[in-house]
């Protein structure tokens, strides 16, 4: 009996419809934002809840801004487009330049200055392993197009072909993951001068910005992309999908990496990984007070700018008080704090900065339980700005975090009962009791011998969530 020979034509459909099915299998993530959107974010990004940001780049060599007026009108790091009359003038940024470097010099020149020559990566990563801190995201490329990197798509317009002659963005890697700490970076989806983005977004996205952000991601495996720039254009220009298909299927850290909302002019808040704030004022939802479900982060300065400022003062800078009270404001309400620095052009993180981020990590370092590995507590009453106590949770346990001091007895609603409560830190004894679901805490007399810490004080209720 011959064995039955099969038509090409009927057999090649069938071959291909397996492949597709293999291939999809295989590539559980589609180029869409139903797909992408289904995502879960990592576990250590949840738990991490306090990361840097790093604005760094050629506009750390002016390093100025006004320190009166809205918030967008502060950022240093707009100063290519804040004094360019194809951007987005500002007479402030105009007078300053020209009275200070002349009307002669462009903002490309200030290149030959930014040389990097203090920049201490080990320095830096230890700085932020002290602050506390679990990640980092540095500026890998802001929209003037410069990029920190050996970037071929941005040939002399790079830290290596020009300037410090130095891969900074690698280096600090290095030293960062030593720390055991996770790095990231910003990328910047649009360049504000950039011939290529101007005359032809296609071929820009698809020869420049794709492969610079996949050759960003396969060089340093980072473990955050935090892209921006994306205003102009709705993701769909953008390709963002593609990439997002691409980082989630097949990168080296499809599996880590954390990425955010802005990736198109539609995104922010609605499609992409955690949601973003900017010194809280993105987005209503966003806003102080409220309660966000799906993960987000606050990112923000510790003074009014992200690139350093010069003419910023003490008044312009939070105290450290008010940075440890931001923090655990976030927390609460289920957020992390991307807390930013500006490093200045000889690659020195500014004093004033290095002090507030130890002070951070000092208070930390007391009351991290109550930070770290946390969450929302689901019967917290409404956050405010006149909110003084703040509560998270974690396993059975719930942190009650006082912002202020009070002698008075502190009455905590929906706890039924607990095995023990502690100031943590301090080493004497709480006084406590229950009384159906309310549980009530009288704070013990603390004296700067038995102080525990500064700025805020965490009672340890244990196995009050039942």
């Amino acid at each position: 009996m011959k064995p039955k020979l099969y038509s090409i034509r009927k057999v090649f459909p069938a071959i291909l419809l397996c492949f597709f099915s293999l291939f999809s299998a295989a590539q559980p993530y589609q180029s869409n934002w139903q797909s992408i959107d289904s995502r879960p974010i990592p576990q250590w990004f949840t738990d991490a809840k306090f990361g840097i940001f790093i604005h760094w780049g050629l506009f750390s060599v002016p390093a100025w801004g006004p320190t009166e007026g809205n918030v967008y009108e502060k950022y240093a790091e707009w100063y290519w487009s804040r004094q360019n009359p194809d951007g987005k003038p500002s007479k402030a940024f105009s007078d300053f330049h020209n009275k200070t470097f002349g009307e002669k010099v462009k903002y490309q020149d200030f290149v030959k200055d930014f040389k990097a020559e203090m920049f201490n990566p080990d320095q830096w990563a230890e700085v932020f392993k002290q602050a506390g801190a679990k990640y980092i995201v540095l500026t890998s490329k802001h929209h003037e197009g410069f990029t920190l990197w050996p970037s071929k798509q941005s040939w002399n317009w790079n830290a290596v072909d020009v300037g410090p002659h130095r891969d900074l963005a690698g280096d600090l890697t290095k030293a960062v993951k030593a720390q055991g700490l996770h790095m990231g970076f910003y990328y910047s989806l649009y360049e504000w001068y950039n011939p290529l983005y101007k005359d032809d977004l296609t071929k820009y996205v698809d020869d420049h910005m794709i492969p610079q952000l996949k050759d960003l991601v396969t060089r340093y495996q980072p473990d955050v992309v935090w892209t921006d720039g994306e205003w102009d254009h709705p993701s769909e220009k953008w390709k963002s999908t593609e990439f997002l298909a691409w980082l989630y299927n097949e990168s080296p850290v499809k599996e880590t990496v954390v990425v955010n909302d802005r990736w198109g002019k539609e995104t922010r808040s609605k499609h992409g990984g955690i949601y973003t704030t900017e010194y809280d004022l993105v987005h209503d939802q966003n806003a102080q007070g409220k309660k966000i479900e799906h993960p987000w982060e606050e990112c923000r300065g510790i003074g009014g700018s992200f690139g350093y400022n010069r003419n910023e003062n003490l008044k312009d800078y939070e105290t450290s008080e008010s940075l440890v009270h931001i923090l655990i404001d976030k927390v609460a309400r289920g957020g992390n704090l991307l807390l930013n620095i500006g490093p200045t052009a000889d690659g020195r993180i500014p004093v004033i900065m290095q002090q507030r981020l130890k002070d951070m990590g000092d208070w930390l370092a007391v009351n991290g339980e109550s930070i770290y590995g946390t969450h929302a507590w689901d019967k917290s009453p409404a956050v405010g700005k006149e909110t003084t106590v703040f509560f998270t949770a974690k396993g059975k346990d719930l942190f009650v975090i006082v912002t202020k001091w009070q002698d008075k007895p502190i009455t905590v609603s929906g706890v039924s009962g607990a095995s023990n409560v502690s100031l943590i830190g301090f080493n004497g004894n709480v006084k406590y009791a229950s009384s159906g679901n309310k549980l009530t805490i009288t704070p013990p007399s603390i004296s700067p011998a038995t102080n525990p810490c500064q700025y805020a004080w965490v009672f340890k209720i244990k196995d009050g969530l039942k």
